[in-house]
């Protein structure tokens, strides 16, 4: 998905019916909070992606991918990072799963 996480929270949070208030009272926020995390001002705390996956019905491997890709997309665009240095960057993933194997 392209879109940030915040979003990405806002989104299944309309199409689940829910208030700011409600979905922030469900993850234990302050709504002012979830607004800022929505709007991009704020990150969201990694610690409450199981339960954010638990509220949307989802699994909790999709809701860290999406968190961890933004995380990523966000130090890319700030570093502003070539596709070159992105491809190599890959490579080195790569090998580094191979390191484990």
């Amino acid at each position: 998905m392209k879109e940030t996480f915040g979003e990405y929270i806002k989104m299944h949070r309309i199409n689940k019916g829910l208030t700011l208030t409600q979905l922030a009272a469900q993850l234990d926020l302050d709504s002012a909070n979830l607004s800022k995390i929505e709007n991009g001002k704020r990150d969201f705390d990694q610690k409450r992606l199981s339960k954010l996956a638990e509220v949307f019905d989802l699994s909790a491997k999709e809701v860290e991918e999406e968190y961890v890709s933004d995380l990523l997309a966000k130090q890319i665009y700030e570093m502003d990072c070539s596709t070159e240095l992105l491809k190599v960057a890959e490579e080195k993933a790569e090998y580094r799963r191979t390191l484990k194997k």
